[in-house]
């Protein structure tokens, strides 16, 4: 075994192994939509005495990080993101109306005398836990000055639960108790208040056995009353939580059962084995040897991508579920490429010997792989910068897969390959032949490109047809891009609809929209509060039948905007990249060219959607920039080929080379696709609700992104160049090479 081999095997076992370390000794990290529980997003507004900025976020942070702590929840996360906005994720925590209750009080908390029972008019009056209007004195001690609170119970004290509190300074507090002390027992103004946001959070009364002017010292104190455990360890929680230094807006929430993200997950897990399975037999029986290796590849990409996940703590959402299981056929479009250039090297010089052609067929291959690889990093970068929340997640996921199927196409494969493929016959090995749909292709030779006009006016009718049903039937935006609030309540058995949307609307909520799909009721209002979700939930339950929610959603109107816009942005963003790309990689008459094709492959998509009214939320901007990133692909494949041709057939028309280009790459076109519909495939039939939408978009996207690099990408380019007047590519070096015929009959 020569020393370049022998490298290729080793660092292949590298890999294998310590991904397979990785993988039994970490465990991944799955967000919310997967484990339940749920996310909060408040974004930070400026006070009359504080600008918010970054500091200050911070500072609120430590603030929420400190009250989520005392909620005793296990393993919360919080992070702030951009200059303003606070992420806290509660996993378990099911009901947000307290948890947002808790941890999302805004305004200072201070300690306040009672002065005595509030007057009629007057307007600082604050009502105590039992409705009475209070008028309160000036503020005597900060929520700054408090260093722990927590909630206790003590058996020799008698039943019930208390609270006790630790200052840093016991001056201030014995202060306040001593004065507080000497007014009668009974009297409002022997009481302290306790304020956070406007609203007396308890007011307990100076014990009698403290003697006026004494006030109560050791720098700490007990709240005592009729608490309930809930109820003392939320006192606890805000009192130790202190004040924020600026308010907090709700802007969205997002909860999730666990039982919805456990069927998420198997049924991802389901469509990930079969989509693996039908296209590990799929390419088996393509490419014989080669092919029953790259499914091997395939299985050790599985691992490879699982233990980067695990290895970089990533987290693992629903769209990234999907994207770990699209990326499997992503996967196979590395090895197909380096197959059919391996049958075209063999084709042109069987005496070299298969080995000699597999090489050569890597060698030659690299180039496409590696643009259209960067092609899809680009959309994936752009989903991990623009977008939010689980959709970010799909990103990196997707980042994830398309390295190790680099990882597992160009170094396992190649390593498994040399070592077989001396060892068996051509027509085993599966590159001893161009195979049967590129041999038709040679012998029959059709002219694609002579109806060029009529592809093109087939693809502007495809245009006028997505516009209008623009036009006609608009873009169902999502919550996500709308704002509002959706709520999904799962059913144990068939509901009519009807009597589900006439319980919405008796609940108070006649405007909201209400659907069925599978065993579950959706509801989708405007910005309604926790309280009207549990009418609703109530409502159905006494008119359809006990329901349970699974998933609930609040976006701010400001969000949903700003959502909305970062969605068009990243959409022409990751058109401009991939012109840039392209027209520094090829020339720009081919990016241009690629982008036009790109462009009809996102209208018709969104333009299917729009006529079929389905939703239009991040899940579906994700598949968007999948769809540009995969079929992308294609238009790079057939660019590349065009690139190789053109400087050896110079003499030719241009349009002729773009036909041969067409016809040569056909193989690897069908091959591809065929992979990534097997995956898609699976994840409509197995995937859920959740996921069919965009199995549906990607499915749309990929097949119409295949024929427009035919029959758009190709016809523009012939038009652009005739315009341009760019002179040919130079031939590159000539080297001695048998002479073949190609798809169009001539002699290369």
């Amino acid at each position: 075994m020569s020393r370049a081999p022998m490298w290729r095997a080793v660092a292949a076992l590298a890999v294998i192994a310590t991904s397979l370390l990785l993988a039994f000794t970490m465990a991944p990290r799955l967000g919310l939509d997967l484990r339940g529980g749920t996310q909060l997003v408040f974004e930070t507004k400026d006070s009359p005495t504080v600008k918010a900025d970054a500091d200050a976020t911070d500072r609120a942070l430590d603030v929420l990080r400190r009250r989520a702590d005392a909620l005793g929840v296990v393993d919360p996360t919080l992070v702030r993101s951009g200059e303003k906005r606070i992420i806290v994720e509660l996993p378990g925590v099911l009901d947000p109306r307290e948890a947002a209750a808790v941890i999302g009080k805004t305004a200072q908390l201070n300690f306040h005398p009672v002065l005595g029972p509030a007057e009629d008019g007057d307007r600082d009056a604050v009502a105590d836990e039992s409705g009475q209007k209070l008028k309160l004195g000036p503020v005597a001690l900060s929520g700054a000055g408090v260093t722990d609170a927590a909630a206790r119970s003590d058996p020799q004290m008698g039943p019930g639960w208390f609270v006790t509190i630790d200052f840093k300074e016991p001056g201030p507090w014995r202060e306040l108790t001593g004065t507080a002390a000497c007014a009668p027992v009974g009297d409002h103004k022997r009481r302290v208040a306790i304020v956070l946001d406007n609203e007396i959070i308890s007011s307990p009364q100076v014990d009698e056995s403290i003697a006026c002017e004494a006030g109560i010292s050791g720098g700490s104190t007990q709240i005592t009353g009729s608490f309930t455990a809930q109820e003392a360890q939320n006192l606890a929680v805000l009192v130790k939580g202190g004040s924020l230094p600026v308010p907090l807006d709700l802007v969205e929430q997002r909860t999730v059962g666990p039982t919805l993200g456990a069927d998420a997950i198997a049924a991802s897990a389901k469509a990930g084995v079969v989509g693996v399975i039908l296209t590990a037999v799929f390419i088996g029986v393509v490419y014989r040897l080669v092919g029953v290796l790259a499914a091997v590849a395939l299985a050790c990409y599985g691992l490879i991508s699982y233990a980067g996940l695990v290895a970089m703590g990533a987290t693992l959402t629903l769209p990234g579920l999907a994207g770990f299981v699209l990326a499997i056929g992503m996967a196979v479009d590395a090895n197909v490429l380096v197959f059919e250039r391996a049958r075209e090297e063999y084709g042109e010089a069987p005496r070299r010997g298969l080995k000699a052609a597999l090489e050569r067929g890597f060698k030659n291959a690299w180039s496409a792989i590696a643009d259209s690889n960067i092609t899809t990093l680009l959309a994936a970068g752009l989903l991990f910068w623009l977008a939010s929340g689980p959709v970010k997640g799909f990103g990196v996921t997707l980042a994830i897969g398309v390295l190790a199927s680099l990882v597992s196409a160009m170094l396992i494969t190649r390593v498994l390959a040399a070592a077989l493929i001396a060892r068996i016959g051509p027509r085993a090995s599966g590159i001893g032949s161009i195979g049967r749909v590129r041999t038709w292709l040679t012998r029959r030779g059709p002219d694609l490109m002579r109806g060029r006009r009529l592809w093109l006016a087939v693809a502007a009718g495809l245009l006028v047809l997505a516009g209008a049903g623009l036009v006609t039937r608009g873009l169902n935006y999502g919550v996500e891009f709308t704002g509002g609030r959706i709520v999904e309540f799962g059913t144990s058995r068939p509901v009519d609809v009807a009597a589900a949307r006439q319980a919405v609307a008796d609940a108070g909520f006649p405007s909201a929209v209400v659907q069925r799909s599978d065993d579950a009721i959706s509801v989708r209002t405007g910005q309604i509060s926790a309280d009207d979700v549990v009418r609703v939930e109530q409502a159905l339950d006494r008119s359809v039948g006990e329901v349970t929610k699974q998933r609930d959603e609040l976006i701010g109107p400001s969000l949903g905007e700003e959502l909305r816009r970062n969605a068009l942005i990243a959409l022409a963003v990751a058109l401009a990249a991939q012109l840039a790309y392209l027209a520094f990689r090829f020339r720009w008459t081919f990016g241009t060219a690629a982008v036009a094709a790109l462009f009809v492959d996102a209208a018709v998509v969104v333009g299917t959607f729009a006529w079929l009214g389905k939703p239009i939320d991040g899940v579906f901007l994700a598949a968007m920039l999948t769809i540009i990133g995969y079929s992308v692909n294609d238009k790079v494949v057939l660019f590349d080929r065009v690139r190789e041709l053109w400087p050896l057939r110079r003499r030719e028309p241009f349009g002729r080379v773009v036909n041969a280009a067409i016809l040569q790459t056909v193989p690897r076109t069908v091959n591809t696709g065929l992979g990534a519909l097997f995956i898609l495939a699976a994840l409509a039939v197995f995937g859920g609700d959740s996921l069919r939408d965009f199995a549906v978009a990607l499915l749309i996207g990929i097949v119409v992104g295949t024929l427009s690099s035919s029959f758009v990408a190709g016809p523009v380019a012939i038009a652009l160049e005739r315009r341009s007047g760019q002179p040919p590519p130079a031939p590159a070096a000539p080297r001695a090479r048998p002479a073949r015929r190609d798809g169009s009959g001539a002699v290369v």
